[in-house]
């Protein structure tokens, strides 16, 4: 029997969003209306008003201060324009911050520079301002055309937002500097324009990938005189998608050579590990860094929020703590009545559209007003849905704000005053980029963390240090894998032929995947060199984003109105047959999922339920790459391929969380190949741990859960982007045994990852089990939100046996390394 914890795109086990009275921490009489505006209270008044009410106190764990931090200046390098100088004082800008001209000044010598500073510390400005000054240059070319820049952003929004700060900021330059969008929202009329006459073209790697190298010929004008790219949030390119965004940059590379340009790379990071080294990988070019922030900072008050013990019991009979969504779309409506403006980070689209209609539920009940100026903002929306989304946060016509990640990367919405993170957002590098996003015109800010019953999440508000006290991590992506690198190449012989020379820009692995293509005829090689030999487009055969496919539309039946679309990975799990779907606050039921045209049909409905999809999966060993004993045990890492099947969705009371049913689905199964780690315990070590047979599968279980829940603080993931699975006794190693994966073709560097550190994240993983609070097994510790199996079975007491005896064989040597903070770089 196995037990599968999978990857993105399952199920949202929400979980009771209602079960203790709403409190608000500010009296109501008379319709009381927010604070006028300008009038900002300090972010530690905030706090104290949010822990007003009854019990609030005791949910806040620990509360950091970080104090305000005073600027450092420097001077502009005299060969930056005096207009573009100019240009920066009348924006109200003096003199740089030290680490916005050392970014300059490697960008005036032609070197690629990574700047990695906190949020809001003027990385925009460092490298804006090199560009500017070339393309005033360029201005007075005898062609007229001149240097040109490409901007790259991770997200639409940020593309945009740049777009109206670049031309506020170059509006003295005059028609020197002519910036545009060029995206999928672009409209076709005027594309032209943009690809002759634009010298700053802001886009996203997806629209390079597709649009612009493709049709290389039409930018070529534009590539010749390529002086800079710039590539905004790098942080934001890890994973798979970052390793797709490796290979369209070396794309890129190429395609200018080609026209005879070799353009400086200009990154901007969130404070990150190592970000040259990062950055290195990504561009495939020596980057130098700069990491020592010179702005001056406001207070920063960050609380670490523990919504409390429900009287209600989950699965198995385990204990529920009230959810993060509850917790969140209380904070946030208290927060609204204050008139504080805030952003509340959440984990799904789903959480973030009940977010918003709870709070706007509960504002209505104190002011007519108020509920309308609480929305939700995720991916999905159509475009001019977002566009008015940002241009109300800009105005201050919004107060509240409930989104996922797609605000995060650095849209600026200056003027917050609190964020909320409804969950840890996965790594200490997004936390930090949340947080930053209150208080950005330098006042003082609240930024509040919302544990989600998970292990991670419990783990993390009781020990601050982990947060606090811990460097961020390090950038992971995996720019050889196969499967990644493999369409990258069709996409290159597509754009101009492949030579030999060619494949070295590519990494060492490109030589070895040319043969494959040639046999699947992907590849035909003329003389000598590789040519696309189909009609259809070689960029079509990869989505950059790592979806797995063309995302499902979602379509209402009756009207043919397309709502919004998801993912195809998260298809099967979220629009199937009966599933219960939000968009906009209005609860639609999925009557047909059609595969084969990837769309799902809906009907707007409001039944009193949530929908949960169960699955099972199976996994075999492909090739162990490498394995290192643990005394009796074995760690191993290699390739392994996956096969899950969505089975069946359970239907859940919305106030309760109580199971009413549960209906029978039929899917197809889906195979992923993918890189994993996995242990191994024998039956000495088991009988040494007082681990009965009938024991074993709960044990191996719960390791399981609670070590998925655990690696996000080892490696640049969240729990959603890996998988895993227990097995008794696994056909391939003949042992009982704990498998961890990737969830993206051909792995994203995760499970590498856990592999190298896999003594501290085991230890700490034991440490969590073995804390928390509850008897025998609860969410905070080793339940799962998707488990395929309904947590069932798990024994926490024997997980803590299992992975005391699994960590009592580590080499002496690991052990000592990781006691003294040594950075580990080979496996443990």
């Amino acid at each position: 029997m196995a037990f599968n914890h999978l990857p993105a795109g399952v199920h949202d086990a929400l979980g009771p969003f209602c079960v203790t009275p709403v409190t608000h921490s500010v009296p109501m009489a008379n319709n009381q209306l927010p604070p006028a505006a300008g009038v900002r209270p300090s972010p530690r008044s905030v706090l104290d008003r949010l822990a007003a009410g009854p019990d609030r106190a005791v949910r806040i764990t620990h509360t950091e201060h970080l104090p305000p931090r005073a600027g450092r200046h420097a001077d502009w390098p005299a060969e930056i324009r005096d207009e573009v100088t100019e240009a920066i004082g009348l924006a109200g800008i003096g003199r740089p911050w030290e680490h916005q001209a050392r970014t300059v000044e490697h960008a005036l010598r032609g070197e690629s520079v990574v700047v990695a500073t906190g949020t809001a510390s003027g990385k925009s400005l460092a490298y804006l301002t090199p560009v500017l000054s070339a393309l005033l240059d360029g201005s007075e070319a005898p062609n007229g055309r001149g240097a040109t820049a490409l901007y790259l952003a991770p997200a639409k929004a940020l593309a945009a937002d740049q777009r109206r700060a670049v031309a506020e900021l170059a509006e003295p330059l005059g028609s020197a500097v002519r910036p545009a969008v060029y995206d999928g929202d672009t409209p076709v009329e005027e594309r032209e324009w943009v690809r002759q006459y634009a010298n700053y073209v802001l886009t996203n790697p997806d629209m390079l990938h597709r649009g612009i190298l493709p049709a290389h010929p039409r930018w070529s004008s534009f590539l010749r005189a390529l002086r800079y790219v710039v590539i905004d949030e790098c942080h934001s390119y890890r994973g798979v998608f970052g390793s797709h965004v490796a290979q369209v940059l070396r794309r890129l590379r190429r395609i200018c050579a080609r026209y005879g340009s070799d353009p400086v790379f200009l990154l901007a990071s969130a404070t990150s590990a190592d970000p040259a080294r990062a950055a290195t990988r990504l561009t495939g070019l020596p980057v130098a860094e700069v990491t020592d922030d010179a702005s001056p900072r406001g207070e920063l008050v960050f609380a670490l929020w523990e919504p409390p013990l429900t009287e209600l019991h989950g699965e198995q009979g385990a204990p529920v703590r009230r959810t993060a969504t509850a917790e969140t779309a209380d904070l946030l409506t208290d927060l609204a009545v204050q008139g504080v403006r805030t952003v509340a980070f959440v984990r799904s689209r789903r959480g973030a559209e009940l977010i918003a209609l709870i709070a706007q539920e509960r504002l209505a009940a104190v002011d007519r007003s108020l509920p309308g100026r609480v929305a939700a903002y995720r991916g999905g929306y159509l475009p001019a849905e977002r566009r008015a989304l940002e241009r109300a946060l800009h105005s201050g016509e919004l107060l509240g704000l409930a989104a996922t990640t797609a605000l995060e990367l650095g849209v600026d919405v200056s003027g917050l005053d609190a964020v909320i993170l409804a969950g840890y957002p996965g790594t200490r590098a997004s936390l930090w980029q949340q947080a930053g996003r209150a208080g950005r015109t330098g006042q003082g800010a609240l930024a509040v963390l919302v544990a989600r019953d998970d292990p991670l999440d419990t783990y993390l508000v009781h020990h601050p240090e982990a947060l606090f006290r811990r460097p961020v991590e390090s950038t992971v992506l995996d720019q050889d894998n196969p499967y990644v690198l493999a369409p990258h190449l069709c996409a290159a012989a597509a754009e101009m032929p492949l030579t030999e020379a060619d494949l070295a820009l590519f990494g060492p692995a490109a030589p070895g995947l040319i043969p494959q293509l040639e046999q699947r005829k992907l590849l035909r090689r003329r003389a000598t060199a590789w040519h696309w030999p189909r009609r259809e487009r070689a960029a079509d055969l990869t989505d950059i984003r790592g979806s797995g496919g063309d995302p499902v539309q979602v379509v209402e039946a009756v009207t043919g109105r397309l709502l919004g679309t998801v993912d195809a990975s998260a298809a099967h799990a979220a629009v199937h047959d009966g599933a219960v779907h939000l968009h906009q606050g209005r609860s639609y039921l999925v009557k047909h999922l059609d595969l084969q045209d990837s769309v799902a049909l809906v009907e707007e409905a409001n039944p009193p339920y949530s929908t949960t999809a169960r699955d099972t999966t199976t996994i075999s060993v492909l090739e162990t790459t490498t394995e290192i004993p643990w005394g009796d045990s074995h760690l191993c890492f290699g390739s392994v391929e996956v096969t899950n099947q969505v089975v069946s969705y359970l239907r859940r009371k919305l106030i309760t969380g109580e199971v009413l049913g549960e209906s029978k689905l039929d899917l197809p199964p889906r195979t992923l190949r993918t890189r994993g780690v996995w242990w191994t315990v024998t039956e000495d070590q088991l009988e040494a741990a007082r681990i009965s047979p009938e024991h074993l599968p709960g044990a191996l279980h719960a390791a399981e859960h609670a070590s998925i829940g655990m690696l996000p603080l080892f490696a640049t993931c969240d729990r959603w982007d890996i998988g895993g699975v227990s097995i008794p006794l696994h056909p391939d190693t003949l042992l009982p045994t704990v498998f961890v994966y990737d969830g993206h073709p051909g792995g994203a560097g995760f499970a590498e990852r856990a592999f190298h550190t896999a003594y501290r994240w085991l230890r700490a993983t034991r440490e969590a089990i073995a804390s928390c609070e509850c008897d025998s097994g609860c969410p905070s510790c080793i339940q799962s939100p998707k488990c395929g199996n309904g947590n069932d079975p798990l024994n926490k007491r024997a997980a803590v046996r299992l992975l005391t005896t699994l960590l009592a064989g580590v080499p002496p040597e690991v052990v000592k390394a990781a006691e003294s903070g040594e950075p580990v770089d080979r496996a443990e």
